[in-house]
């Protein structure tokens, strides 16, 4: 997996992956402790308002931009946004209202639904073997489960010498380190072939994601995905602190059991995907998250919740929730020629955040209103949903072209 690392562009790009992520979660411990400041005991209300902002963001702005930056230069476009994520890193030790930690989190948050996508569909241009971008995805996935059991040490080392404000200027740093490494390399700009107007270009990527039966299905496993993580996301501080009466640290550990299955999935991906077929493996991660969810609720309902349950189910999660998202970038890479991968990858980061919008509402909803047992079953239900969907829309034997397969993109 690591010799891809050889290849100086990808090299430089993962740097720069890595080190943006790591800033941003750093940021966001530090944005929970300026919530605080301001807030008080209303510092949760912020985070989920801020939350909110986030998801909507990154749902309304990611096809714009993608269609703004069609035909610049690649380069020059993630640079700009980096440079834009910077200064609004810096001006948030600043902040001394809470409307203002609203706006700045949209901006920062609008850059970033517009350079995820941008960067993610760069990948495949720079590593053209199928089997080397296997291992950029998982080696992708490695990096945000890293950065999640990472940041929280990190920041709790950070804070015994500095003030939480300054880990903002940390963040700032990180994604000025990201500019560097970006504007070190060359990347490949695919020019459209045609013009098209700004209405077409934003929903292009949108509409030919629908055409595609295998994206379709992603959908559908993206709503698994969605609903599984938003119970362990959403809920776990619940669950723990609340109806298992244990302290922050077990929080941790009840997270870092959900980081560890998703590190285990994208470690062992890059093998189980030379062997078996997108569709059976993404689907065996779907049903594997979906049992552990399910069994925890029957355990729940049959002898209550325990530690060791929710540790052994939130494992189940990660593994599932791995499985089911690292592979989604060969499916979007093989359904759209070079200069529609942008737009493509724009609507997978759309819809699938869309999916988000849902579940992380949805699942504080069922376990504030009617416990434990219903809020696991009914995030089951949705999760089944989506994977039934998933398994109509994305045949067994796909054809040999569809609406989204390079050969087609060109006449759509």
């Amino acid at each position: 997996m690591l010799s891809i690392l050889k290849n100086r562009t990808y090299r430089h790009l993962f740097a720069a992956q890595l080190i943006a992520v790591m800033g941003t979660g750093l940021a966001t411990i530090a944005l929970a402790l300026l919530a605080y400041d301001l807030a008080g005991d209303r510092a949760g209300l912020v985070l989920g308002t801020a939350l909110t902002i986030k998801m909507l963001s990154y749902v309304t702005i990611a096809p714009i931009a993608s269609a703004l930056a069609e035909g610049l230069p690649r380069r020059a476009w993630l640079v700009s946004l980096d440079v834009i994520r910077a200064a609004v890193a810096l001006a948030l030790p600043f902040v001394d209202q809470i409307w203002q930690i609203y706006v700045l989190i949209f901006l920062l948050q609008a850059s970033s639904a517009a350079f995820t996508p941008a960067f993610q569909a760069s990948i495949p241009d720079v590593l053209p073997d199928e089997e080397d971008y296997t291992n950029a995805l998982s080696l992708s996935r490695l990096a945000y489960d890293l950065e999640s059991l990472l940041s929280p040490a990190l920041a709790a080392a950070l804070l015994t010498v500095m003030a939480f404000g300054t880990m903002f200027f940390g963040t700032a740093l990180g994604f000025i380190a990201s500019a560097l490494l970006v504007l070190s390399i060359t990347l490949p700009s695919p020019k459209p072939t045609r013009r098209r107007g700004i209405y077409d270009r934003t929903t292009r990527g949108v509409r030919l994601y629908l055409k595609t039966p295998r994206l379709r299905g992603l959908l559908g496993l993206s709503m698994v995905a969605s609903a599984t993580g938003a119970m362990v996301i959403v809920n776990t501080v619940v669950l723990v602190r609340g109806e298992l009466g244990l302290n922050e640290n077990m929080v941790a550990w009840a997270l870092a059991s959900f980081g560890a299955g998703s590190m285990l999935a994208a470690l062992t991906l890059p093998r189980v995907l030379s062997l078996a077929s997108d569709r059976r493996i993404m689907s065996a991660g779907a049903l594997i998250s979906l049992a552990a969810l399910a069994l925890l609720a029957v355990q729940v309902q049959l002898a209550g919740l325990s530690l060791a349950g929710l540790l052994v189910a939130w494992l189940g999660i990660g593994i599932g929730y791995s499985t089911i998202l690292t592979p989604s970038g060969r499916l979007l890479r093989r359904s759209a020629q070079a200069e529609d991968r942008p737009a493509i990858f724009a609507a997978q980061f759309t819809l699938s955040h869309g999916c988000w919008l849902v579940t992380y509402p949805l699942s504080g909803w069922l376990l504030s209103q009617y416990g434990t047992g219903p809020a696991l079953w009914g995030l089951t239900a949705l999760g089944l949903a989506g994977l039934l969907y998933a398994l109509r829309q994305w045949p067994a034997q796909e054809p040999s072209t569809d609406p989204g397969d390079p050969s087609a993109a060109s006449r759509n």
